[in-house]
């Protein structure tokens, strides 16, 4: 029987979970590694999963469920309706499960090939884009935007922000599959943003498709379908035929008609970052969503603690465009520097003004950050101090800012209290000199995340020997880091007991020698062997013994209950003692992994 018991809810947040365990939270994060789960320590698990993870700790502790209060709400506040407000283009964001088809249902819609050009076939960051659809029965024409989000763990951020963002969520789930873990998280995502869901049951053109085994599955996960008595529209589709996709658009738009989605379409634009990256010859480039207002070419704008002004607008097929309305994801070039993922960004009168809330931002973010920083490269670099940490110094580029952001928070879930990541520098876009120079310096390895490696860099690489490693999926890239910090753990030492000898006599001590002699007590006594000399029960000692004499005859070994002579090995003089133990054991270095 479990001596301790621990109450939590349906779900519950890894870093909350490990520390009502008393565990730490890198070894939590290890075994949900194992069982598959690649999870940060800001996600949350399940009851079930909590249960599962104690178990294979052998944890001590029972596990108690309790009926939870629902997820708080963490919704984006709407605007009150001006009545100036015009209709808008829904968003919809499209979530999933790994491989369940999210991409590929958006390339049918959309009419394009996106999936064909992701890494390991997982988007690996947001695509944003809007499409015209023609209702059934109806002459005109609408027009959506929709956001696909990756579905990858190590993208958990970008997904739940991509909820936020978002008037109806699609869940796409493999028909032939069913509900997976990562569906659970597009699920309470979903219901912590607020917003309507629609079911999307995808692959209905394949082997083993059971649209009814989901509907269950999806009513025991408090999706009621609407066949069910619930709220939940199930739409049976294939991304592969096409079959069901207008039926679905359909639906979309019938389920947001009636939240009877409204913003101003005049006036000074506001909207989110979702994106950003580095582009040769035209700078730093922001994907945003314009949420209120009135987007032009020219106007100036700041989004977070960075300013610039709007030099280009090309809409998300990369057409130039010179003004850009509510619910319209655009790119944007102009800015002086890369805003964050998930900044707020608003148009401003003048430049002047927007420098003046830049820097008020800034300092703000500086403030905010003096207690936050602790608990990252400072709290390692205390541990360092107290524990001898050993780190991994790294260089990280990456495409985007957003997969730069999952790299990092990735990377930091796979150090353990011997040892850690060190991000030295990271940044977006191409590789150049300066990463380079940084490696170099601080002897780190540089990886690269979707980016280009210039030929010229590579024979500069090669020549200073610097180590430059490119990926295109995260699972490879957090492999090879994983691998390197293994290398850095110190070897387990193994030590194995022989048997133990007591001393009866003792015929000749010098400085360097001793030699005695003794009964086996314990075990089987070899040599040569490490030897611990104790007294009392106390090692005062640890020696080497080189040889063993049974009589005239030197032997290798000597059984319990025998007597022999022992030839000791010492770095200085030892007063051994008659009645004296020598402990013989063997001493084994085992290389460790994380």
């Amino acid at each position: 029987m479990a001596s301790a018991t621990i109450e939590i809810g349906a779900t519950i947040n890894v870093g909350d979970l490990a520390e009502k365990l008393s565990v730490p939270v890198t070894t939590l994060i290890g075994e949900l590694f194992k069982n598959g789960m690649m999870i940060t320590v800001n996600e949350t698990v399940d009851f079930d999963t909590a249960q599962i993870i104690v178990g294979e700790l052998d944890l001590d502790i029972e596990l108690i469920s309790k009926k939870d209060a629902p997820d708080e709400v963490i919704k984006r506040e709407k605007s009150s309706i001006d009545p100036n407000a015009v209709e808008r283009p829904p968003v919809i964001a499209v979530m999933g499960h790994v491989d369940h088809g999210k991409t590929s249902l958006l390339d049918k819609i959309r009419g394009g090939h996106v999936a064909d050009g992701e890494s390991g076939g997982i988007t690996q960051h947001i695509s944003a884009y809007q499409i015209d659809h023609t209702v059934k029965g109806s002459k005109d024409s609408r027009r959506i935007t929709f956001l696909d989000t990756p579905g990858h763990e190590a993208f958990a951020a970008l997904r739940e922000h991509g909820a936020l963002l978002t008037d109806l969520v699609v869940i796409v789930v493999a028909a032939d599959d069913g509900i997976k873990p990562q569906t659970l998280e597009a699920i309470r995502f979903a219901k912590k943003a607020g917003v309507k869901i629609i079911v999307a049951a995808n692959k209905m053109d394949k082997e083993g498709a059971n649209l009814d085994r989901l509907k269950g599955q999806l009513s025991e996960n408090q999706l009621m379908p609407e066949d069910y008595g619930g709220d939940i529209a199930v739409m049976p589709v294939s991304a592969m035929t096409g079959k069901g996709v207008p039926e679905l658009i359909d639906m979309i738009l019938l389920s947001t008609d009636v939240e009877e989605l409204k913003a101003l379409d005049k006036g000074p634009a506001t909207g989110l970052v979702i994106e950003s990256r580095m582009e040769t010859g035209r700078g730093p480039i922001a994907v945003a969503l314009v949420e209120h207002g009135e987007l032009k070419q020219g106007d100036f704008l700041v989004a977070g603690s960075v300013y610039g002004k709007a030099r280009t607008i090309h809409d998300t097929n990369g057409s130039k465009i010179k003004t850009a309305g509510p619910s319209t994801p655009v790119l944007i070039s102009g800015f002086k520097s890369l805003p964050d993922f998930g900044d707020v960004f608003e148009v401003v009168k003048s430049e002047k003004e927007a420098i003046k809330i830049a820097e008020k931002n800034t300092a703000e973010k500086d403030n905010s950050g003096k207690s936050s920083n602790v608990s990252d490269s400072e709290l390692l670099r205390i541990i360092s101090q107290k524990n001898k940490l050993q780190e991994l110094n790294i260089v990280v580029k990456a495409d985007v800012q957003g997969s730069l952001t999952s790299v990092l928070d990735s990377l930091k879930t796979i150090g353990t209290s011997e040892v850690a990541v060190r991000v030295v520098s990271s940044g977006v876009g191409a590789i150049n000199d300066s990463d380079l120079y940084t490696a170099s310096t601080s002897d780190a390895i540089l990886y690269g995340f979707h980016v280009a490696f210039p030929q010229g860099l590579k024979q500069t690489a090669s020549r200073d020997k610097i180590s430059v490693r490119l990926y295109d999926v995260i699972y490879e890239l957090l492999d090879d880091a994983t691998q390197e910090l293994s290398d850095l753990l110190a070897p387990e030492v193994i030590e194995k007991d022989l048997g133990r000898l007591k001393v009866k006599k003792v015929f000749k001590t010098t400085q360097k020698e001793i030699i005695t002699g003794g009964e086996v007590t314990v075990g089987t006594i070899a040599a040569p062997a490490k030897v611990k000399i104790t007294r009392d029960k106390e090692v005062i000692a640890e020696v080497e013994a080189t040889r063993l004499q049974r009589g005239p005859q030197e032997v290798k070994m000597v059984e319990k209950g025998e007597e022999c002579g022992v030839t000791i090995s010492t770095e200085s003089k030892i007063n051994l003692q008659e009645g004296d133990h020598l402990e013989f054991f063997t001493r084994e270095l085992k290389e460790r992994t994380l």
